[in-house]
């Protein structure tokens, strides 16, 4: 810190100017503030900065290798090695390591002796002992890091005797020494550790099992130099009977050793080697580890336990992984895996993933032991159920062999499991249960079971591109046949009938069966039509299954269904595959590999449930018959036309009740086959999707929503989960709270039946009765069983209405769930038919179900059902590129429709819900401005006439547009008029601009009103202000309006602002002020405005005004919020010529008597230096003057916080003036000044006009004295605001007119102008 201090308290510059310095002992002043600063931020907690500071380090040491740079930056290092705080240690240890291993030609003894030398332990003080030790240790460490220790004899040796020096404190630095020693020595060669080795390792066996350190020392020397170990200590075995309980004992202490490391330590790798090397492998394994560790019960023991056996995979033969794995390590695995559920719990299972997914990867070329690991893991089951996940990713490193093996071993014990194969084990609260069915052979069985079958399923998910077509076809036909079939006799041609069971499968295995099957058929189905080298015949994967199905439905003898066909059911199966055949004569068409899939997904789901499908074949086949039958359509308008046939209404019904099923298969297919009938879609067809989606009608209609029993079990199922989750995290108090509110609901009857109850068991008495008698016994007893019967009644009855609550619940989720399947049709439609007419029917049911879900969007699915709608209305409908070009009669029904949609906007609670429907009726807007007038009404044609453009993109405004520009204008008029005079009007600013950039030729018409409302009320007139200030800088809004036109709106607009800038100076409320600052946010983007487009405006009377009101705002001017006002009104001061003037500072008034004594004025402020501290005067300026005349003040009296520049430009400035311009200096010769109050000229005017000894008419003299104040101001003619000391001559000459952007002044009225000056100069 001394140092640090001392190069911030004496620069280099000041160690050169004042010899009263003290000399410099430590040598700081010779380096640089930057190069001192290094040091700071090598020892920063932050890593980046550490490393970044050290970088800039060696570059800036490469540049002065030879400079005293490198000796301090030595010294430097050594001596942050033994600093207090610990975190910055091991900081400037890493940095010497980079030094010396930049600058090999550093001697590291030379260093060495330094360290030793700086923090001698034989000399240090008590209190200094600690960092002592660690200081010599971290030097060692640095040593090592930067790779030359080892290359280094002398060094080497004397670091090596400097660790055991240091291994003898073993209270502060405990095993570091030790553990140091055996890191430099692992890297020395063989040679030197032949050297060394006598030195470091004793020859006892008590003192090499006496720690860690020493036991991996002697397995490193075992290593490498075998028999220089074994002159040394002789002939050990390590894995006796009595030196075992030591290696347990030693590997306990490893383990503590790494508990926050998490890592494996290498003594115990080294062990295993060892026990390898000497065939003493299961003696080490079953003794050491398994009888040793992991019965100490010891969670860093465990841990160790399992990752060396996920290191010694990679070393283990076949048998050798047999006995690991069978072992009670990997239960106690399975055991951990089960148990470790909590957040907050460290989980070993990713760790071993890892091991696992190494070794497969490793071994590629041995499938016999990837399938022995492999099957190995999946055999650890918790009662049945295996502990690995069934998405294990370990699966992606199998060779093809190994993968069909245990996809073999897979099926095979679903269909016969063996239960004494596994390593089953259960968890201490398992085995309390009392329940005895949790511990049935049935139990495990379908368990494992469930989880094999969608194994399976995962395996294809995760591997379906890489595995081979029959191992994919196997297990689909796997899960298809154990899904719906049942075997009856088995025969050779089906082999899924040859493969008995051992356990009966029960219907829940089944059903685990099903839902695997469609999901692996939505992982077969991501595409409908894979490549030709992928399946056989080029078909989908479906159509084989299909063709699988049938071949077992025709061996009826042999196979039969979970659910046996009926005639009719059998009937339409065999009608769907009549009609597959003729969809295979239009395989060239698209919609015909969509009506495919639908029709085989429908058929498999015949298997599954044939009493619903049944139907539904029948209406698809029918469909698909029409619709191939037809022609295609040429025009959109006859999807609009009601003589359409029903096909495409029935298939949307279709539709819809496969989309009511929560399946993500049905929901793609749907998408699909909707997206190839879209084109042929009727009105009636649509409203049957809009029906679904109004929320006035979908809330009645509870039959739309058709699930199957098992979803409607699962969710039911997961429902209960989630409440069930609910209820155990609910405390006593939320249940009283629960209990006061269902007693509060306590219905009427009830309290009758309660007061009759008790009123004949004689427990109230009445009005007249006086004398209270007991009841006895017998009556209480009565009276007790009717309370408890009427009480159970109530019970039951609330328990009623709690489940009528559930179930509307459900119902309600289920029906938001099936709207949001729903609106997939919906953005089909729009996406791929955005030209369709039909497509503008859905403008008004999506805003419906925008604005009920804003309103009550609370649960999940609301937010989603309306994030979904609203990205639809917005990204895939109101911004689509593509729209209707074809409205026939639609015109002026859409006309009717915009002004509904903005009348709606204007009217709606909020402002999110106001800007959907005011794009909807920009987007109504551009959909008639893009339509020709052809197609629209008689009515509309003769009122578009004048259009020359047939084209359908017109180029000339509005030109053969079936828009109506006078409807339109007359509705955003009115719609801009509401939202200017309303004071919580829902419209904001950017839907107008929206409005105006989209749409520029309607905003010439508005953009009156709008000027108008400039000077509307004070509340009001920021919108109008600020959505002008907009409007005039867009450049669609410019290129409507021609030159005249265009100056002549910025004069008007210049003209509102002026009146509104009259009244400046009056701010006093919030309002007036924020109306202050827009009205000057406007002014000043006229200003820009008119620069740009170099307009030539009279600002004569602005100018007066502004000036008016500068007095005011100078009263003002500490007020709340008036240094934004201040800055705009400058801003457009200077604009107009007039410069800001500069505020003096107070200390500048203050100038202090010549008779005063500075030492009697002295006053200790606060905040600044003492005057010990105070920088010494370099000059004496006692005596000398200031320009002014006053005497110069001391260096006592000065403000501390000056400096001699800031002093120089105080004693040359003079008072400002009262109004706020400058006081007039002597200028420069050759330097013309120009007053601020006069209008500012072009370049070349100034240096026309201006002379050396008079501007704009003043004489001015060379010197002028000191304090002596000029008031010049050139007054327009108009709008003089007060007299000017100037002469009548003067004012005249000086003639007020400003242009912006112009080279020169005003043109216009130059010679009538030049005129009234000549005559004001006569008189």
């Amino acid at each position: 810190m001394g140092s640090r201090e001392l190069a911030e308290r004496m620069s280099p510059g000041e160690a050169t100017q004042s010899g009263s310095r003290p000399a410099d002992r430590h040598g700081l002043l010779k380096h640089s503030r930057e190069f001192l600063d290094f040091f700071w931020d090598i020892a920063k907690p932050e890593q980046e900065t550490r490393l970044a500071a050290t970088e800039k380090l060696l570059e800036y040491l490469r540049g002065r290798p030879k400079g005293p740079e490198m000796k301090y930056a030595l010294k430097r290092l050594i001596t942050g090695l033994g600093v207090a705080r610990e975190t910055a240690r091991p900081c400037y240890s890493l940095a010497l390591a980079q030094l010396l291993q930049s600058f090999e030609d550093l001697p590291l003894c030379s260093i060495l002796q330094q360290i030793q030398e700086k923090y001698d332990l034989h000399q240090v003080k008590k209190t200094m002992l600690r960092p002592a030790l660690f200081a010599n240790l971290f030097g060692v460490l640095a040593l090592f890091q930067s790779g030359r220790l080892v290359k280094d004899q002398e060094a080497l040796m004397k670091s090596v005797k400097l660790l055991q020096a240091l291994a003898q404190y073993q209270n502060h630095l405990q095993e570091q020494p030790r553990k140091a020693l055996v890191d430099i020595l692992s890297e020395v060669s063989v040679a030197t550790l032949q050297e060394i080795l006598p030195e470091v390792l004793k020859a006892d066996l008590n003192t090499i099992l006496s720690s860690p350190e020493q036991l991996e020392l002697f397995l490193l020397a075992q290593q490498k130099v075998p028999s220089k170990l074994k002159k040394l200590v002789g002939s050990v075995n390590l894995f006796s009977n009595e030196n075992v309980p030591r290696l347990v004992n030693m590997l306990k202490m490893a383990a503590s050793s790494v508990k926050k490391d998490r890592k494996l330590p290498t003594i115990a790798l080294d062990l295993l080697r060892l026990a390898l090397k000497e065939d003493k492998f299961p003696r080490f394994w079953k003794e050491v580890v398994e009888q040793g560790l992991l019965k100490m019960q010891f969670w860093p023991a465990s841990y160790l336990c399992f990752r060396l056996l996920g290191a010694a995979l990679p070393l283990l033969t076949k048998e050798q992984l047999q006995l690991v794995l069978r072992g009670d390590v990997i239960r106690h695995y399975g055991e951990h895996v089960c148990t470790a559920k909590l957040p907050k719990q460290f989980k070993f299972a990713p760790e071993m993933e890892d091991y696992v997914g190494t070794f497969l990867e490793g071994c590629q070329d041995d499938p016999e032991r990837q399938l022995a690991v492999l099957v190995a893991f999946s055999s650890v089951t918790n009662q049945g159920l295996p502990v690995a996940p069934t998405f294990w990713r370990v699966v992606r490193f199998l060779s093809p062999p190994a993968l069909q093996g245990y996809v073999a071993w897979l099926r095979d014990m679903f269909l016969q499991p063996d239960l004494d194969s596994l390593v089953d084990f259960s968890t201490n609260n398992q085995k309390k249960a009392q329940d005895a069915s949790l511990h049935v052979p049935e139990r495990a069985v379908f368990r494992l079971r469930k989880w094999i079958i969608f194994r399976l399923v995962s395996i294809v998910d995760s591997l379906h591109l890489e595995m081979e077509e029959a191992l994919t076809a196997q297990v689909a036909r796997f899960c298809l046949f154990h899904a719906f079939f049942v075997t009856k006799k088995p025969t050779s041609q089906i082999p899924e009938t040859k493969q008995p069971f051992s356990f009966p499968l029960e219907s829940q295995a089944r059903e685990a069966a099903s839902s695997a099957f469609f999901s692996l058929l939505q992982t077969l189905s991501t595409q409908l039509k894979q490549a030709p080298d992928q399946t056989r015949g080029g078909q989908p994967w479906t159509y084989h299954l299909v063709q699988f199905a049938d071949l077992l439905l025709n061996h009826s003898h042999n196979v039969t269904t979970v659910t046996p066909f009926s005639a009719q059911q059998r009937q339409a199966w065999d009608r769907m595959l009549q009609t597959l055949k003729e969809l295979e004569a239009h395989s060239s068409e698209a919609r015909a590999a969509a009506f495919q899939h639908l029709l085989l997904l429908v058929g498999i789901h015949l298997l599954k449930s044939p009493a619903e499908s049944c139907d539904l074949l029948g209406d698809i086949q029918t469909c698909i018959k029409k619709s191939l039958g037809e022609k295609p359509r040429r025009s959109c308008t006859k999807a609009i036309d009601p003589q359409e046939p029903p096909w495409v209404e029935v298939l949307v019904e279709i539709l819809l009740a496969l989309l009511a099923q929560p399946s993500h298969l049905m929901r793609q297919v749907a998408r699909s086959v909707f997206g190839h009938i879209c084109s042929h879609l009727t009105p009636r067809a649509l409203q049957l999707i809009l029906d679904v989606l109004n929320p006035e009608t979908s809330e009645d209609e509870d039959h739309v929503v058709v699930t199957d029993d098992s979803d409607e079990r699962r969710l039911k199922g997961a429902e209960d989960e989630s409440e069930d989750g609910k209820d155990n995290r609910s405390s006593e108090s939320e249940e009283e709270s629960e209990g006061e509110e269902r007693d509060g609901d306590v219905d009427q009857g009830f309290r009758e039946q309660l007061m009759s109850v008790l009123q004949a068991g004689k427990a109230l008495g009445g009005e007249d009765s006086e004398d209270e008698e007991e009841l006895g016994d017998e009556a209480m007893m009565a009276l007790d069983q009717s309370l408890a019967s009427l009480f159970a009644e109530q019970k039951l009855r609330v328990q009623a209405r709690r489940d009528e609550k559930n179930k509307l619940q459900k119902e309600k989720a289920l029906r938001r769930d099936f709207q949001i399947r729903v609106l997939d049709l919906v953005e089909v439609l729009v996406t791929k038919q955005p030209e369709n007419a039909l497509v503008l029917e859905l403008l008004e049911p999506l805003l419906s179900i925008i604005r009920r879900s804003l309103r009550s969007s609370s649960s999940k699915q609301e937010q989603d059902l309306l994030h979904k709608t609203a990205r639809i209305f917005t990204h895939h409908l109101c911004r689509a590129r593509r729209y209707c070009h074809d409205l026939g009669e639609r015109a002026e029904s859409l006309h009717a429709q915009v002004e509904r949609l903005v009348q709606q906007a204007g009217r709606q609670p909020d402002s999110p819900t106001a800007l959907y429907h005011f794009n909807a009726s920009l987007y109504l807007l551009r959909v008639l401005k893009g339509n020709t007038a052809e197609g629209c009404v008689r009515e509309t044609r003769e009122k578009q006439k004048a259009g020359t453009d047939p084209s359908p993109m017109p180029t000339g405004p509005q030109a053969a547009s079936c828009l109506d520009l006078n409807l339109v204008t007359r509705v955003y008029s009115s719609a801009l008029s509401s939202f200017l005079t309303k004071r919580n009007s829902p419209l904001t600013v950017p839907m107008f601009l929206s409005l105006f950039s989209r749409h520029p030729v309607l905003c010439k018409s508005i953009l009156p009103i709008l000027v108008q409302h400039v000077t509307g009320p004070v509340r009001l007139r920021h919108q109008a202000c600020l959505l002008l200030q907009k409007t005039l800088s867009m450049r669609e809004v410019r290129s409507c309006f021609e030159d005249p036109e265009w100056k002549q709106l910025m004069g008007q607009v210049l003209a509102k602002v002026t009146e509104d800038l009259r009244v400046l100076g009056e701010v006093q409320t919030k309002a007036e002020h924020q109306q202050a600052l827009s009205s000057l946010e406007l002014l000043n983007a006229l200003f820009r405005t008119c620069k740009q487009e170099k307009l030539t405006l009279d600002l004569t009377v602005l100018l007066g005004v502004l000036q008016g009101q500068q007095q005011s705002l100078q009263q003002g001017a500490h007020s709340t919020g008036s240094s934004r006002l201040h800055d705009l009104y400058w801003q457009a001061m200077k604009t107009l010529g007039v410069q800001r003037p500069k505020l003096e500072k107070k200390g500048a008034k203050e100038v202090p008597s010549a008779t005063q004594s500075p030492i009697s004025k002295k006053r200790k402020k606060k905040g600044f230096l003492p005057e010990t501290k105070k920088r010494k005067k370099r000059k004496s300026e006692d005596g000398t003057l200031a320009e002014d005349g006053t005497p110069a003040a001391t260096g006592g009296s000065q403000p501390p916080s000056m400096g001699r520049k800031k002093r120089n430009r105080t004693k040359a400035k003079v008072p400002a003036q009262a109004n706020g311009t400058p006081a007039a200096k002597s200028p420069a010769p050759g330097t013309p000044t120009l007053s601020p109050s006069t209008p500012a000229k072009s370049p070349e005017l100034q240096k026309k006009n201006q002379k050396p000894s008079q501007v704009n008419g003043a004489p001015r003299c060379p010197v002028e004295p000191a304090g002596q104040k000029q008031h010049q101001k050139a007054l327009p003619k108009k709008g003089v605001l007060g007299k000017s000391p100037l002469s009548a001559l003067a004012q005249k000459k000086a003639r007020l007119s400003l242009i912006i952007r112009s080279p020169s002044l005003l043109q216009s009225g130059a010679k009538k102008k030049k005129a009234q000056l000549r005559k004001a100069g006569k008189s």
